[in-house]
């Protein structure tokens, strides 16, 4: 665990600005990890209601007597490192100060419905204007163009539409078949981190051009431009992927598989490592089986050779076949709980936990994941915490209307 530093030096992208007017998760991803990289990140929302995640708990943050705040766990996840401000974008005073900030910014993230901001004025065209070197990044569930682009976008909608959940399952006619989501909201998250190297690929653009430009980041489309190998499969073959459950489609073994005490996953990639996993299973037969001697065997024969290996697995403890697998060299881990995760010694020495001092109260702590970046030139991780709804109105805002 990492305590905050006093006075970290400053992050890569220190002396860039941000004007964050996202909220939820894809956007607000976005400008954590710029915050991380040392980016000023100014949070706007609504007065009296902020961000839309801050209503989302159970659970909250504790204070420092062990009770509940008003500071939603899911809005902590993903504002850190930001400063918040309120203001009424439907005036307008409230956009009039969103303009003069625009003027003095580098980057303009928003998440609002195509056409929306364009009502106010607030429109990347009209706002470039102003700040010709602004570069304005709009995040929606379908793009600012096609027939599709005024409808709202949902991670899990577009969990479905994008083909994920296609895939994403038990196979059918196994007991709880079915399509599955993911457990996190994956097409916020990739969105998220596609904004974001697109954003700083404009920052480099604009240091030969001298100009921002406007960058359109659609859910759908990094969903499905996620689904990566399972593209291809489909390309390449003309057959649609289903469900494979927790087993691999284009490597073989390559799944979970029960102990006698718990699951444990088996990742073999090559044909080595089935020869030395067979060895350390008791099992050298099939390592010279023609019916698995490749990995385009095994997807040919894996019904026949899965059960096999689910047959020796369910014979030993998950602590046994730690022992065996580590010394065949054979890629394997369990499945932890995230109570097990923190616990691991390798989380714990890369220092992803961290607590930061947070202004609802003396003594309050926010317990957070830092960022995973690390760069051997530069400080990554912001040591602010997430920001109270409008704590800094009157450092940003002075006198303009809250």
């Amino acid at each position: 665990m990492i305590q905050a530093m006093s006075h970290p030096p400053p992050g890569p992208l220190a002396g860039i600005r941000v004007l964050d007017l996202s909220r939820v998760l894809a956007g607000p991803w976005c400008s954590q990890t710029l915050a991380d990289l040392g980016a000023d990140v100014i949070k706007v929302e609504r007065p009296g209601a902020g961000d839309d995640t801050r209503a989302w708990g159970p659970p909250y943050m504790k204070d420092a007597a062990g009770a509940d705040t008003s500071e939603s766990a899911y809005f902590l996840s993903c504002n850190r490192g930001k400063r918040s401000i309120t203001l009424d974008l439907a005036s307008v005073e409230g956009q009039a100060a969103v303009r003069r900030l625009a003027g003095e910014s580098d980057i303009l993230l928003e998440n609002y419905k195509v056409g929306q901001l364009g009502r106010y004025g607030l429109d990347p065209a009209s706002l470039a204007q102003l700040n010709p070197r602004l570069i304005y990044c709009s995040i929606t569930g379908f793009g600012q163009t096609g027939p599709w682009s005024h409808r709202p976008g949902y991670d899990f909608v577009i969990q479905g539409l994008s083909g994920f959940m296609s895939v994403t399952g038990e196979r059918d006619g196994q007991p709880g078949a079915g399509p599955q989501k993911a457990g996190v909201a994956v097409s916020d998250l990739f969105s998220g981190m596609y904004a974001c190297v697109a954003i700083l690929a404009a920052l480099q653009q604009r240091h030969t051009s001298g100009r921002g430009q406007h960058i359109d980041i659609a859910l759908l489309d990094v969903m499905v431009a996620a689904m990566a190998n399972m593209n291809t499969n489909y390309l390449a073959s003309g057959q649609a992927p289903v469900r494979q459950g927790n087993a691999h489609q284009n490597v073989v073994p390559y799944q979970t598989f029960a102990c006698a005490d718990g699951h444990m996953i088996v990742a073999i990639g090559n044909d080595s490592q089935l020869r030395s996993f067979c060895i350390a299973a008791g099992l050298p037969p099939l390592g010279d089986d023609p019916r698995f001697k490749t990995n385009a065997l095994r997807i040919q024969n894996r019904d026949a050779l899965i059960p096999l290996i689910e047959s020796s697995m369910r014979g030993r403890s998950k602590a046994a076949w730690s022992v065996l697998l580590e010394q065949a060299g054979v890629p394997y881990g369990p499945i932890n709980r995230l109570d097990e995760v923190f616990e691991n010694p390798q989380v714990q020495a890369r220092g992803l936990r961290i607590d930061l001092p947070h202004a609802i109260g003396a003594g309050a702590v926010a317990r957070l994941v830092g960022s995973p970046i690390r760069m051997s030139a530069a400080t990554v991780g912001s040591q602010r915490p997430p920001p109270l709804l409008g704590q800094h109105n009157a450092e940003i805002l002075g006198d303009d209307p809250a």
